[in-house]
């Protein structure tokens, strides 16, 4: 794969499943592995799990948050053992793996998975533009960490082999700029966030579905750069405090 796909692990417990993801990655050719605050990393035991992957784990990347690990990607994807409550664009390994390879040629693209006992919150799922489900046995649907990575590895090799990892010329052209990164998306969101909850819209004590909600309609919207600076924009111009700034500054 294209070495703009990383696989995020958040908060992992056990560090053997770090290892054992490391040589999943490998096994099908990706080597990008970044880890948001692990439990414990490096360790002897992640060493002797990637059985012959230590060049994937020498070259993990340590990182505090997950807006840190996915800050310059255009595209992210969520894995979830769970389809959660509140509806969320949700597709397959097969069809996400499509999806990646078209996103990959003009974006870097992350694909995330939660802690092993209780997957990725709601507020990580706010900052991923699309959700995979893996479809397992309804009567016994518990998935190793390690085996999740190893199926959407084996999926994306798949989807590499079988089409290229290219978006259509016609869209590729209509695109003025290249897609907003998860930072660049992340930042617009806060500044939303804010400006909402100052005018009442966005109540203190039950904001959470709402902002997730909300987060969910822009990434449909696949933004890119430029759009992203004319919404800053907007919002900055009703923003009343920046109004009273600026009208400090004349």
């Amino acid at each position: 794969m294209p070495s703009p796909v990383r696989i995020v692990l958040v908060e992992t417990s056990h560090p053997g499943n770090i290892g054992a993801s490391a040589r999943a990655m490998k096994t099908m050719g990706l080597n990008n592995l970044v880890l948001v605050a692990p439990k414990e990393f490096p360790c002897a035991e992640a060493t002797a799990r990637a059985s012959g992957a230590d060049d994937v784990l020498a070259g993990a990347r340590v990182v505090a948050s997950l807006g840190e690990a996915i800050e310059d990607c255009g595209f992210v994807v969520g894995a979830s053992a769970r389809l959660r409550s509140l509806p969320w664009p949700t597709v397959d390994p097969r069809v996400c793996a499509r999806t990646i390879c078209e996103q990959a040629a003009d974006s870097r693209v992350a694909i995330v998975l939660g802690p092993e006992h209780s997957g990725l919150t709601n507020e990580d799922l706010g900052l991923c533009h699309q959700l995979v489900h893996i479809p397992t046995n309804p009567e016994y649907s518990s998935l190793n960490l390690a085996m999740a990575v190893q199926v959407l590895c084996y999926e994306l090799r798949m989807a590499r082999d079988d089409a290229p990892g290219v978006v259509a010329a016609a869209e590729r052209e209509a695109r003025e700029a290249p897609l907003a990164t998860a930072d660049e998306l992340d930042g617009f969101h806060q500044q939303m966030e804010t400006l909402l909850a100052d005018a009442g819209f966005l109540k203190p004590d039950h904001p959470k579905q709402l902002k997730l909600r909300l987060r969910r309609i822009f990434h449909r919207s696949r933004l890119d750069q430029i759009e992203i600076n004319i919404l800053r924009g907007m919002l900055t111009a009703l923003d009343p405090r920046a109004q009273r700034q600026h009208g400090k500054h004349e």
